[in-house]
């Protein structure tokens, strides 16, 4: 009975990896880092993810900058700076209503907030206007940040057709076709 089990265990396994690929390309036309997804996978709902998110506020600055998670993710704000800081978004890609203000809190606390919403969420702290940054929540687990020279990777994407999208501050979204079979390229040009 066990065997039977650990080969059913092991089949299955396999039937996973074998039906599995990875998109990889680059992000061009624009400098520094990118977020890239895939938009959403037919009939596939996906569990929140359990491991929480820190985004710091230090040298006032959102640390990192730019911060992709899936949808459902929490993500904690710690403030490391010996000034109290605020965290607020006015919008979720551009939706109003999904705004929010965490408030203010001083140094070594933080807040937390489970972003149920997918889109592009601009942080802002109201007592530094000139401190910004982004969380950018992914629809699907299968997201990418960029490196510098904007190369990316997502690994484990269910071979299958999808809208794959590319953002970058201050560009325009651009989102292409991508058919995942195996290894797969998808490279997108921005522009502002």
């Amino acid at each position: 009975m066990k065997k039977i089990a650990l080969v059913t265990i092991f089949m299955t396994a396999l039937a996973t990896v074998a039906f599995a690929g990875t998109i990889h390309g680059k992000v061009s036309g624009v400098s520094g880092e990118s977020v890239v997804y895939v938009e959403g996978v037919a009939g596939k709902t996906f569990p929140a993810p359990t491991q929480h998110i820190t985004v710091d506020q230090k040298g006032l600055m959102f640390v990192p900058h730019i911060t992709a998670v899936a949808q459902g993710t929490t993500v904690e704000f710690l403030n490391s700076d010996s000034v109290a800081h605020n965290v607020f978004w006015p919008s979720i890609s551009g939706n109003k209503k999904l705004g929010h203000n965490l408030g203010t809190w001083p140094q070594g606390q933080r807040k937390s907030f489970k972003f149920d919403d997918p889109g592009i969420v601009p942080l802002l702290c109201n007592v530094h206007p000139e401190m910004s940054g982004y969380v950018i929540v992914s629809p699907t687990p299968y997201f990418a940040v960029t490196d510098k020279s904007g190369d990316f990777k997502i690994d484990n994407v269910p071979d299958g057709a999808y809208t794959v999208t590319a953002w970058h501050e201050g560009a325009k979204n651009k989102s292409n076709p991508v058919k995942v079979a195996g290894d797969t390229t998808a490279d997108f040009t921005l522009s502002k």
